[in-house]
């Protein structure tokens, strides 16, 4: 078995490797990211609070449905395409400071957590400003989805609605989506079914069983992403009354649990192209098979510990890079045909 990574005693972590790379090894020793460079207050703050890494989450489900939706009508109607991948985003960005300011109130945030910095918990940021611009965020995403209901009408009023309100209910509320065992369900649905079939409607005023699909293959690996997380503050999650799955199904579970999560969207890539007319294009996201083999290797093998961070990390990385895969299959296949 590998050792964890030696990580900095400051509660930094290390930069996550390139896809594929395992993280850090002893043999290998990793640059840390010191929490004692970051000055409160200042962009630095923002940017780390914001959780950029997870951004990337966000935008993969709009890419595939904005792709399936070019092969349907050999056009795309471009406000409508920027400012889904914008309100996306806006809206990531709102649940990741609600996250850090809320999990900072409850008390989750204790000094032992494993996972990256938060800047409320750290008093890098206040939490009063922390919250103000998570509302700022989920204000502008609002803002951006008048005009996609305007184009989409009630289906998207109702998939934005439910979006922000999720967003909000993550953390917020008497029983946040965050401290049950709803999470990975949450992803699924939002950054998955929701996400991709809204980004398909706005464009093509239509749904279809593609959509759908996509949007499974999509959440589930997004979903993968909450599984890490959950996975590695498991003992941390039990103290302070989380009942998150990791909490409820225990660890040997939760690593079947991420199998399934990585691979079934590889799994549905045949009946995908059952649906689209067939063509060996759609073997195209079958090149990031090993690399997800091994990252599931690593999630079996490594003990649960801030090695993790990085897992969580090439997690993200490995569903943009398959869903931007699978929409460039999708594109060059119709174009091909």
């Amino acid at each position: 078995m590998r050792k964890a990574a030696n990580y900095s005693t400051d509660r930094g972590g290390c930069l996550p490797p390139p896809i594929g790379q395992p993280p850090c090894l002893p043999a290998q020793p990793c640059a840390p990211v010191s929490v004692k460079t970051v000055r409160p207050g200042t962009l630095a703050c923002w940017w780390r609070a914001i959780r950029p890494q997870t951004l990337t989450v966000a935008l993969a489900p709009v890419i595939v449905g904005s792709a399936l939706a070019w092969t349907a009508q050999g056009s795309l109607h471009p406000a409508s395409t920027v400012l889904a991948l914008l309100t996306a985003v806006l809206i990531q960005i709102g649940t990741n400071l609600h996250n850090d300011v809320g999990d900072f109130e409850r008390g989750s945030d204790t000094p032992d957590r494993l996972g990256p910095p938060r800047a409320t918990a750290l008093g890098w940021l206040s939490a009063a400003a922390v919250r103000r611009g998570a509302w700022v965020a989920f204000v502008l995403a609002f803002l951006c989805g008048i005009y996609l209901a305007w184009r989409g009408g009630w289906p998207i009023v109702i998939v934005g609605l439910a979006s922000l309100l999720a967003g909000w209910a993550y953390t917020g509320g008497p029983r946040p989506i965050a401290y049950t065992a709803l999470g990975e369900l949450f992803v699924l649905l939002f950054f998955g079914f929701a996400a991709v079939a809204g980004s398909y409607y706005l464009q093509t005023l239509s749904l279809g069983p593609a959509a759908l699909l996509c949007g499974a293959m999509v959440g589930l690996f997004a979903a993968a992403v909450i599984t890490v997380n959950n996975y590695r503050d498991r003992d941390t999650d039990v103290r302070v009354g989380k009942r998150t799955l990791a909490v409820v199904v225990g660890r040997r579970a939760m690593k079947r649990v991420y199998a399934a999560e990585m691979l079934l969207p590889f799994v549905f890539l045949p009946w995908l192209a059952t649906l689209l007319g067939g063509s060996v294009w759609f073997a195209l996201p079958l090149l990031l098979l090993p690399r997800v083999l091994r990252e599931i290797g690593l999630f079996w093998r490594l003990p649960p510990g801030s090695v993790f961070n990085a897992v969580l990390a090439q997690s993200a990385r490995l569903q943009f890079a398959y869903s931007v895969l699978l929409a460039v299959a999708i594109v060059v296949r119709q174009h091909s045909a």
